[in-house]
């Protein structure tokens, strides 16, 4: 009788981790084309001046009219509007999902989602900094500082 309860538990054992979901595999994300267009336009960029509310090159960018100037010409995507509203418009992605193309979120002025940078990969992203350090140009979400404000990142493309 023993020996009959212990195969009736492990044949009980057995039909359950049969029966069992495995765990879901997490999504590999990819790059797509627009991504990798929204990326390279971001770059060329690089050194333009700042100018709080500008929305061109020529006129000097803050960093929503960067990434909305960056969208629009690169990947004919709108988005507008302050760091914040850019936030509501896409896909939550964590920090260790982030992807070139993605935009990533900080609080800089004490206010949530105040700033926004085009991640580009590899810890670094290129976004328009302020009127005191007076370019676009690239930096590390490791960093201190920015480290210490990150609050989000979304995406746009998937």
């Amino acid at each position: 009788m023993h020996r009959r309860s212990f195969l009736t538990a492990l044949a009980a054992a057995l039909l359950a981790a049969c029966g069992s979901v495995p765990p879901v595999a997490r999504r590999e994300r990819t790059h797509s084309e627009r991504s990798r267009e929204v990326v390279m336009f971001a770059l060329s960029l690089l050194d333009t001046g700042y100018r709080f509310g500008g929305k061109n090159p020529e006129a000097g960018l803050d960093c929503s009219g960067m990434v909305a100037y960056i969208f629009d010409r690169a990947a004919g995507l709108r988005v507008a509007g302050s760091a914040a509203d850019i936030a509501r418009q896409g896909r939550p992605v964590a920090r260790d999902e982030l992807i070139p193309g993605d935009l990533v979120f900080f609080n800089t002025l004490n206010r949530p989602l105040s700033h926004v940078g085009l991640y580009i990969g590899d810890d670094r992203f290129v976004h328009a900094p302020s009127a005191a350090s007076g370019r676009v140009r690239i930096d590390r979400l490791s960093s201190g500082y920015f480290a210490s404000r990150f609050e989000a990142g979304r995406s746009y493309f998937d």
